[in-house]
């Protein structure tokens, strides 16, 4: 005789934040918005490629308002954000676009603006010498 082995459900319980972080990395090939809570975990993504752009349609300007607009949305309905600190990565062509799309939004807060793109100090190591 088999037994039946009980299964509890467990609840999901969602978190509500007023204040979050919010990254854009613009490459040249897309551009990936992160939104995480004040401590940096991560809450939801979204890239060009996910929000429907295929092939080189992803690294244009308005790909990349489309992913802000979306991840925006996401965040607002599942968490409640609307003040967020912004950082831009990446020498991308939809970094402008991005940060344009979110100076228009007029239901969110911006508190800081910041460019965290990696910047060598020294450079690679130059190439050796030719001998001769």
């Amino acid at each position: 005789m088999a037994t039946k082995s009980k299964t509890k459900k467990v609840k999901k319980t969602i978190k509500h934040f007023t204040e979050g972080r919010l990254y854009i990395n613009a490459t040249f090939n897309n551009t990936i918005v992160t939104i995480t809570d004040p401590q940096g975990d991560v809450l939801t993504w979204v890239s060009a490629g996910s929000a429907g752009f295929k092939g080189t349609r992803r690294s244009t300007p308005y790909a990349a308002t489309t992913t802000i607009e979306k991840a925006l949305e996401k965040a607002r309905t599942e968490f409640g954000m609307n003040k967020y600190s912004v950082f831009v990565r990446g020498p991308g062509t939809g970094r402008d676009a991005a940060l344009r799309s979110l100076r228009a939004n007029r239901n969110l807060s911006i508190l800081k603006i910041s460019d965290v793109t990696p910047i060598p100090h020294n450079g690679p190591r130059p190439p050796k010498q030719k001998k001769g």
